[in-house]
């Protein structure tokens, strides 16, 4: 049976880096359910280890919704053009991977230009929110790279397997 557990586990962690870049996939919280296969094992993670990736399973869910925003908002994005980047998040989904990019550009623009702001601020606000995107996109993959390398070293080097 734990060789059923490791095998779930080592699909979470490609499903947990996936999700870092696939927005509707969480990412940190599929890395985090592959650590708890480990508990199954002969050497399971001790509490601590558990506690630590759990916080920070958390504080990169809840950043990756307020990064964007503020860089929104840091870039003089309205509610508008931050809806507008996370429509067109979802709707790049459809034409991955390029859509994925340009989605929340696209998106941030649309929803600035019908707030009323010119092109040059609907141009402006939307690389603001673009780039707030990439950094909560970064720090879940930061997240998700850390508990992915804790699994490897801890199923490859600690006789689980």
């Amino acid at each position: 049976m734990e060789y059923v557990w490791l095998t779930v586990g080592w699909v979470l962690t490609v499903a947990g880096i996936v999700g870092c870049v696939v927005p509707v996939l969480p990412g940190p919280v599929l890395s985090f359910c592959a650590l708890l296969c480990l508990l199954s094992t002969k050497h399971p993670p001790t509490v601590g280890v558990l506690v630590f990736f759990g916080i920070m399973t958390a504080v990169a869910m809840v950043l990756d919704y307020v990064v964007p925003a503020f860089g929104a908002k840091k870039f003089k994005c309205s509610r508008l053009g931050v809806t507008g980047c996370f429509i067109g998040t979802l709707v790049g989904l459809l034409f991955f991977p390029l859509g994925l990019l340009l989605g929340p550009f696209l998106g941030a623009v649309v929803g600035e230009l019908m707030s009323g702001k010119s092109a040059w601020k609907s141009i402006y606000g939307g690389v603001g929110a673009f780039l707030g995107f990439l950094a909560g996109m970064l720090l879940k993959l930061v997240v998700c790279s850390m508990m992915t390398i804790w699994f490897c070293m801890e199923v490859l080097f600690s006789g689980t397997m």
